[in-house]
């Protein structure tokens, strides 16, 4: 991105340069010339300013459990906690797998 950012650059200031019309500030026409060169300067600032992304957080995967290994699992309650809601104890459903 940098190197074409170099290359229009170099081109826009050769061109510039070659152009045979002198510019010339006529007719009160200052202030369109001066909100286009900041706007065009924002542009390429922004351009050259580089990416605004990072690299994403990594990822940890379980490995797979083989086909053949069957996990045993199985459901029951679990320790009693109160339910401020309901006003009550209970004991709630757990999986537990081996």
């Amino acid at each position: 991105m940098r190197k074409i950012l170099i290359a229009a650059l170099v081109t826009a200031t050769a061109c510039t340069a070659i152009s045979p019309i002198p510019a010339a500030a006529r007719d009160g026409n200052v202030a369109a010339g001066i909100i286009g060169g900041l706007a065009v300067g924002t542009i390429l600032g922004a351009a050259a300013s580089g990416p605004r992304y990072y690299a994403p957080a990594p990822v940890y995967v379980e490995p797979a459990v083989p086909a053949y290994v069957e996990r045993e699992c199985y459901w029951t309650r679990g320790a009693p906690e109160w339910d401020e809601y309901r006003g009550i104890w209970y004991r709630p459903r757990m999986r537990v797998c081996d």
